[in-house]
Formats: structure tokens, sequence, C-alpha cells
């Protein structure tokens, strides 16, 4: 992973509705939501379904509307389709998912959390910490914990 970022915190996808008005500014246009994510977080998780039904000039739009150190992490359905070939996109497999991937949703203890960055930390390999339902309060949380631990 070239960015030097060893543990990234997102939620799956970047729309959440109860997002709007608190974490997003009430005026800001939905084409503006994924360019204000990605100042606070550095990754996206994204449903198989969203994108392989993503054209060619969303994701040109979607990697120029994000910072060089952000990644969008794709969920492998197992379909044939191919994820975009580009260095920040990474396609998520069941066993690079159980290495990679700390879901906030399913394990919420931070100091489970703090335990297994210091393990990927070890290896050098990156961790992905995602929240399903967009949880803000356990995102800030971690991404606090990613900052305190130096990563």
């Amino acid at each position: 992973m070239t960015s030097g970022l060893l543990v990234l915190v997102g939620a799956v996808g970047w729309r959440h509705a109860h997002w709007r008005g608190g974490f997003y500014p009430a005026e800001l246009p939905d084409d503006w939501l994924l360019s204000y994510y990605n100042t606070q977080f550095q990754a996206v998780y994204l449903p198989a379904a969203v994108w392989q039904a993503a054209s060619a000039a969303d994701w040109s739009r979607w990697l120029e509307d994000t910072q060089e150190r952000f990644r969008f992490v794709l969920e492998s359905n197992g379909a044939a389709a191919v994820p975009p070939a580009h260095p920040r996109v990474l396609l998520a497999t069941p066993a690079w998912s159980s290495e990679h991937v700390w879901w906030l949703d399913e394990a919420p203890d931070m100091r489970a959390l703090a335990r297994r960055i210091s393990q990927r930390a070890a290896s050098g390999e990156p961790l992905f910490v995602f929240s399903r339902g967009g949880d803000l309060a356990r995102l800030e949380a971690a991404n606090t914990l990613r900052q305190v631990m130096g990563y």
C-alpha cells in the first residue's frame, strides 16, 4: 500500500440519510458529499451492487473528488465483474477481508480494535475499519484511536 496509512476508517457508502444536517451540512449539494466525506475518513466500502453499477464517468469523478491517500474497498460477490484498475481501488475478497477489515458494528470494543491495530502494524499491512450503518460515534472513536496510536 503506497499511501503510508496503516489504519483507514470509513463506512459502507457515503450517502447516509441520518448524516444530513449533522455530519454533512444541510445545504451541501449531493454531488459534493464524497468530497466532504473524504476529508473526515480515509476509505469507503462499496457493496457490489453499487460499484458494479457505476459507470466509467462515475469512477473518474469519484477518484478525482478524493485525496490520493483515500481508498475504495469493493465488496466481492464472486461475480465476474472486474473492478476499475486503479491503485486506490481494492477488491475485498473474503480471504482478504478476514485479514484487513474490522467491522465496528460487529466488534465495537475499542481495546480489541487497538490490539488488532497493533497486530496489523507488526505485519505492515493496512487495517480498514468500517461501519455498515454509518454509526458516527463509533467512526469518530475509531478515528481518534487511530490518531492516538499514531496511525
